[in-house]
């Protein structure tokens, strides 16, 4: 890796992975706690399941020494303990617990409407056992005043409830009472006006029968969800065929249920039934509705009492004050003891969450033969040495362990986590590679790349210094407020964009650039860098070829001259140089691919790749592609008027045809010739000798090795852990699986060679698009309303355009271009060298930790 800077960490390395190294750990059980929290706090090494990993180790060299005793075997096998058996499950449980009560209170601070005091998130000083003990008491405590205020709460409902009951069948009663005292009177008028001799036999008739079948009417009131109420007057008539009275009044206002607590319009309901059986029936039908029944006093003037709020000792209305004034009393109690917890809620959320991981971990280091000491296993970079090793011996000094740590480094085999330290700038670069896959251990890693070609492919295909400046200000926003987006908790799409705040930045910055260089303005021209070299030879030289211009100045300075837009000629003219422009780049970037590849050998000392992959790839690829490469700049620097299309295609078809005017400069037919033999020779140069070299490599790597000394046991045992680990066997070697792998691989490169040259022709087509589009937008939407000499329609032409520019050219061309440079760089760029087979390093780290518990 060579020298690093001096300081406590050394300077970022994006090209090669970190020096990783395999530690082991023995520390006291007096300080494991101790030591596992500093190296939590240091966040530099991945801890490994050694339980595990102990367990394969024993039972696989028991699995050789089948001469053991098999009560031991037997013994050894109960190392393989379940996540419940291991040593620290009990407190990871408390741990649990405490998460859990925790989560409780934080549910109930927003449901009480205010959230978690951040304003001092340091380390709190109470213990985990006093911290436990605490947050029993604090829940103890909550859960009775909750209990306390639902119980309140629902006896305020249901006496508000009651009260509307007795006022609106308090009305029904009374005039029903009016209604029969009126017919009476009447009744009594008509008879004292109709007297006659009969009257007195007939009255005492009527009396008569009337008391021998006087039927006693009873009732039941209460309310009813507005939404059942015809299903519930159907029910009852069905259910008593029609023998009850049913009356309903609505209630004017919503009105919270007793039992859910929600709010919900009803009915009051007054039911008139004769007998028992007719009174169950009505029963069952209130309940299987949600139907809540109230008392309702028969007496009037006991029913008048209950529902005047102004008579003294009113029962009622009395107790419905007195259970508001306890309820907002247990309330305001409530949310005093709510912000109490909240001012400590940080502090106690993070010290749970570290006691977790803690003993988390703990679970995953073995336990010695004396039970005195823990061993761990984990990966760490090579320059974390001394900080690990600080760190040991001052948990080692804070514990008052007699017997500090011992840290040593263990050789293996197996592949070490890759490891990039990145930066703000750096990080979504490298998430963009990682989505592809995690590098190989060192291998050769394409973000480094990715920071620059990635940003100018896509401003390649989103060419327009208008746009890019859109961009620029969009993403300046989010780093100027990156300290407060951060801490905020923003949607999908938002903490996606502000994730990647630097690549659209750069993005944007290398936009500004290709724009300049199109010169397009929203697809506006601009002579920035001086006046134009050509002038109209007549009026109609715009809607004629460049015939109609004429050069009377120098060339000029920077990119396309601004009398090129708007001629007849614009559009052959940008599609030859974007489409040339395309392959150049192309090309480039696939050389830059394999030279990469080469470099991967020579690092890991592959000397069969150099010889027989980086060489005759470059070769193949140079001499077809690469040579048309050539020959497009030539054309460009002589203005020869050579066909290249023909060239290319007549040198397979006709390789000893003559040339002609396609001739660029001398000796073309015959260095087109070899560069068609090398390319021709380079194929089978991919495919033949590789697979048997690699038999060969093999053959003698294991020749004698039947009597090879005996490795020792550690080495064993490590052999067969990496085995297991990986599931890969080194020692076989399939000759037929190795020829098909590299006859796939020749087949890939040489097709890949021409289809991800013409892949790289999206940057030309998406460009033309985006052009194209600009233009429209422009002339169509903008100086279309601007002719109508209408300030009502250009507004709307404004606006239109503003709307159709952002969502269309800002957005989804965006996201479009965005996508094509993500496939350029994954299929036609890292396909070259970039293997992608590693796994992350995921340092056991407090600053890792998730908002969420696991």
């Amino acid at each position: 890796m060579g020298d690093r800077g001096g300081g406590c960490c050394p300077p970022m390395d994006l090209f090669r992975s970190e020096a990783m190294q395999l530690v082991q750990l023995i520390i006291p059980m007096e300080s494991a706690h101790l030591t596992v929290s500093y190296l939590g706090d240091l966040g530099l090494i991945q801890f490994k399941d050694v339980c595990t990993l102990v367990f394969l180790l024993v039972r696989h060299f028991f699995m050789l020494c089948l001469l053991m005793d098999a009560q031991l075997l037997s013994k050894s096998l109960n190392s393989d303990k379940s996540p419940f058996q291991r040593t620290y499950a009990a407190q990871i449980k408390r741990c649990g617990e405490m998460a859990r009560k925790l989560r409780f209170f934080k549910e109930q601070m927003l449901k009480a409407g205010f959230s978690p005091s951040a304003k001092s998130l340091g380390e709190t000083n109470i213990g985990f056992d006093d911290l436990e003990v605490k947050l029993g008491e604090l829940e103890a405590e909550l859960v009775e005043m909750n209990a306390n205020g639902d119980k309140l709460q629902r006896g305020y409902n249901e006496l508000l409830e009651y009260k509307l009951v007795l006022q609106k069948a308090g009305e029904f009663f009374t005039s029903a009472q009016r209604s029969a005292t009126a017919q009476q009177r009447e009744m009594e008028s008509q008879q004292m006006g109709d007297q006659t001799l009969e009257t007195p036999l007939l009255r005492e008739q009527e009396t008569a029968t009337d008391l021998s079948k006087q039927v006693k009417l009873g009732f039941i009131t209460g309310l009813v969800p507005r939404e059942k109420s015809m299903a519930f007057e159907r029910i009852l008539f069905r259910a008593t065929r029609g023998n009850v009275f049913l009356k309903q009044v609505p209630a004017e206002e919503p009105i919270t249920d007793p039992v859910s607590g929600e709010k919900m319009e009803k009915n009051v309901f007054v039911v008139f039934y004769s007998g028992e059986r007719a009174k169950n029936k009505i029963l069952k039908i209130c309940e299987a509705f949600g139907a809540n029944r109230y008392p309702f006093a028969e007496d009037l003037g006991k029913q008048a009492l209950m529902i005047t709020e102004d008579t003294p000792g009113c029962p009622v209305s009395g107790r419905i004050s007195e259970l508001k004034t306890t309820i907002d009393a247990g309330l305001l109690q409530r949310d005093n003891l709510l912000r109490t917890i909240g001012d400590q809620f940080e502090q106690w959320n993070l010290k749970v969450k570290k006691e977790k991981s803690i003993y988390h971990t703990l679970n995953m280091l073995s336990l010695d033969v004396t039970k005195k000491c823990l061993v761990a296993e984990g990966w760490s970079p090579v320059f974390a040495t001394k900080q690990i090793q600080e760190a040991l011996q001052r948990a080692a000094f804070d514990s008052n362990s007699q017997v500090g740590a011992i840290f040593q480094v263990l050789h293996t085999r197996e592949s070490p986590p890759t490891y990039f330290r990145t930066n703000k700038f750096t990080a979504a670069f490298q998430e963009i590679v990682d989505a592809y896959g995690v590098a190989k251990y060192q291998e050769a890693n394409p973000g480094v790349y990715t920071i620059v070609t990635f940003p100018f492919l896509f401003a390649v295909m989103f060419g327009d210094w208008g746009h890019g400046i859109c961009l620029l200000l969009a993403t300046l926003y989010f780093i100027v407020r990156e300290k407060k987006l951060s801490s905020q908790k923003l949607g999908d799409i938002t903490e996606m964009t502000f994730g990647g705040r630097y690549v659209i930045m750069m993005m944007s910055l290398f936009s500004i650039y290709t724009g300049l260089v199109y010169n397009e303005f929203f697809s506006v021209p601009f002579e920035l860098f001086g006046r134009s070299a050509y002038a109209c030879r007549d009026l109609s030289c715009r809607d004629a070829t460049t015939v109609g211009l004429i050069k009377v100045r120098d060339t000029y300075p920077f990119g396309v001259d601004p009398a090129w837009h708007g001629s007849r000629s614009e559009l052959p003219f940008l599609n030859s140089l974007k489409m040339k422009m395309s392959i150049l780049l192309g090309v480039a970037q696939m050389n830059l691919g394999i030279i990469l590849s080469y470099f991967n050998a020579i690092f890991f000392r592959n000397s069969l790749n150099v010889w027989f992959q980086f060489i005759p790839q470059m070769i193949f690829l140079n001499s077809l592609f690469g040579y048309l490469s050539f020959l497009i700049i030539v054309k460009w620097c002589t203005g020869s008027q050579a066909d290249l299309y023909h060239i290319l295609i007549y040198m397979f078809l006709s390789p000893t045809d003559e040339l002609g005017e396609n001739q660029l400069f001398p000796g073309q037919k015959i260095t087109q010739q070899v560069l068609l033999l090398l390319a021709l020779v380079s194929v089978p140069w991919m495919l033949l000798p590789k697979p048997f070299l690699l038999k060969r490599q093999h053959e003698n790597r294991h020749q004698g090795q039947s009597y090879a000394p005996l490795e020792s046991t550690d080495e064993t045992l490590l052999s067969v852990a990496n085995h297991d680990s990986h599931g890969h066997d080194h020692e076989e070697f399939e000759f037929s699986e190795v020829f098909v792998h590299q006859l796939i691989h020749t087949i890939e490169f040489v097709l890949g060679a021409v289809s991800n040259t013409a892949s790289y022709l999206r940057l030309w087509a998406l460009s033309l698009a985006h052009s194209e589009l600009s233009v429209v937008f422009y002339e169509k939407v903008l100086l279309l309303a601007w002719g109508y000499n209408n300030i009502i329609i250009l507004i709307v032409g404004i606006i239109v355009f503003i709307f159709a520019t952002v969502g269309v050219l800002l957005i989804m061309e965006t996201l479009s271009a965005f996508l094509h440079a993500l496939r350029l760089h994954w299929v036609e760029f890292q396909n070259k060298f970039y293997e992608g087979d590693g796994y992350k390093f995921y340092p056991f780290s407090f600053a890792l930790l998730d908002d969420e518990d696991d």
